[in-house]
């Protein structure tokens, strides 16, 4: 008994098929071969234990093959129902678990199709009329990755509007801008988390353009150079929801581009995840004290009853190397492989799928994480009040009364090393010491220099200013109400 890829008469005079003879260990390509696939070949070929989680994909897929096969009349309306109804009768299965795996069959497709043999008989041997793994399996991952980059999208969609309420929380909360890891400018908390919202705007924007080149049927290009039947693709893909049909049978089994750009997004996303956690690591210790996590969301030490540790941002922090090591493994294996399909392309889902697990999960623990972060607001204000944070506003003063910029910088750079010596900030050396350095400084001087006006008078567009971060903030809740309402749209 044999699982075939030709559709078979009804007239046959002997059956196609005897169950009680049928079992696990068949292959689709026993007529070829004059000896068993050695076990050790089984066990190092099969992929099920990584590609079951396509299951639904596969039928889904199946289901509308039969739907297609039946229209062309490849197959009869009757052939159909059956395959239909064995099909949704094994999906059920394997969501209740009831599903037996085995290596033998190699993969998710050669499990259904085993398995519908057993359900329906002799006719699951047309289920494969006018396809090949190899169109297959590129469309159960098209049609699984669709799911997966829509549910980040989402999941993307709530981590920004978090980090929007949290700025909306904290409207005046002042800590020091860095470049370098050096206390450099002043800037407003508010203005610090809107800056992740940008990137993971972007990493949003990314994944959905992605979806354009995944949305497309690779179904009907057979082995690699289609098939002989009168199908019609066309039709297969606005019942699978894809707009688009691969053009050329050869790249359609053999394109993995999609899935690298997936996981070049993923890399993308959990670098700025990683950068967000780098700066949550810092300000979580006594150096900085800027904030404090909750205990919910941190663990302690086996030996040290004081200690605190931010374990999840670490552990964000390293899984970020974990995900650009799976996007780093997907170029490597498609680097050199001629076209069209190769089996070392079984490789790309394991790296896709546990990028795909890692970031959802990132991005879940961290939409419930962030609400409960304690920023320390006069911790964080007193450092970005020390440091001379506000020698440039000195140079942009004087530049107001007519200095050249490149001479009122090297003025305010000897005001800070006399304030240095003096154990002072700028703004506490009197007004006869910042005098010395020029006579265009006057009392008006020591507005330009406090913290707030320093912040305050970034009033570029993008600035740091309090009206300018005001009018960013609702510009982001504008842009997630209106992805919202394209989103009730869509559905």
């Amino acid at each position: 008994p044999q699982l075939v890829e030709i559709a078979h008469s009804e007239n046959a005079s002997e059956p196609l098929i005897n169950l009680q003879r049928f079992t696990m260990s068949d292959k689709p390509w026993d007529g070829r071969f004059s000896e068993k696939t050695d076990r050790s070949v089984e066990a190092f070929t099969s992929s099920i234990q990584i590609d079951k989680r396509l299951y639904a994909s596969d039928i889904d897929g199946s289901v509308a093959h039969c739907k297609m096969l039946a229209r062309a009349g490849i197959i009869s309306e009757d052939e159909s129902s059956q395959l239909i109804q064995g099909l949704g009768k094994i999906k059920r299965e394997i969501e209740r678990g009831e599903f037996e795996y085995d290596d033998s069959l190699e993969d998710i497709h050669m499990h259904v199709e085993a398995r519908l043999l057993q359900e329906v008989g002799k006719v699951a041997q047309k289920l494969h009329t006018a396809r090949s793994r190899n169109d297959q399996v590129a469309l159960d991952v098209r049609m699984y990755l669709r799911e997966e980059s829509r549910q980040i999208i989402a999941g993307l969609t709530g981590l920004r509007q978090t980090l929007v309420d949290l700025a909306e929380s904290h409207p005046e909360t002042v800590l020091p801008g860095y470049t370098h890891l050096q206390r450099a400018q002043p800037v407003l908390l508010a203005h610090h988390l809107l800056a992740y919202f940008e990137m993971f705007s972007r990493d949003q924007e990314r994944f959905a353009d992605g979806l354009k080149r995944i949305n497309v049927l690779p179904l009907g290009a057979a082995a690699l150079a289609g098939t002989t039947y009168p199908i019609d693709r066309h039709f297969t893909a606005e019942l699978l929801d894809f707009p688009q049909v691969a053009e050329n049978s050869m790249d359609a089994v053999s394109d993995r581009d999609f899935a690298i750009e997936f996981l070049a997004s993923a890399s993308l996303c959990m670098i700025h995840f990683s950068r967000l956690s780098e700066e949550f690591i810092l300000w979580s210790s006594s150096e900085f004290g800027f904030l404090t996590l909750p205990d919910a969301f941190a663990t302690g030490s086996s030996i040290m009853p004081q200690k605190k540790n931010p374990d999840v941002p670490e552990l964000v922090r390293g899984k970020t190397g974990r995900v650009i090591g799976n996007l780093m493994a997907l170029l490597t294996m498609m680097k050199s492989l001629p076209l069209a399909y190769n089996r070392d392309m079984q490789e790309d889902k394991e790296p896709l799928f546990d990028t795909v697990d890692t970031l959802k999960a990132c991005i879940d623990i961290y939409s419930r994480m962030l609400p409960r972060v304690i920023f320390r607001n006069e911790r964080m204000y007193e450092a970005a009040s020390t440091g001379f944070l506000n020698a440039t506003d000195l140079a942009d003063y004087l530049v107001s009364q007519g200095m050249p910029f490149r001479q009122a910088h090297g003025c305010s750079g000897k005001a800070v090393a006399y304030a240095l010596e003096q154990g002072k900030e700028l703004h506490e050396l009197t007004l006869g010491e910042l005098e010395s350095f020029s006579a265009l400084i006057k009392a008006d001087i020591f507005d330009v220099l406090t913290t707030k006006n320093v912040v305050d008078r970034r009033v570029s567009f993008g600035g740091t200013a309090s009206k300018n971060v005001a009018a960013a903030m609702e510009r982001a809740k504008s842009r997630l109400e209106s992805e919202k309402k394209a989103g009730s749209q869509e559905e």
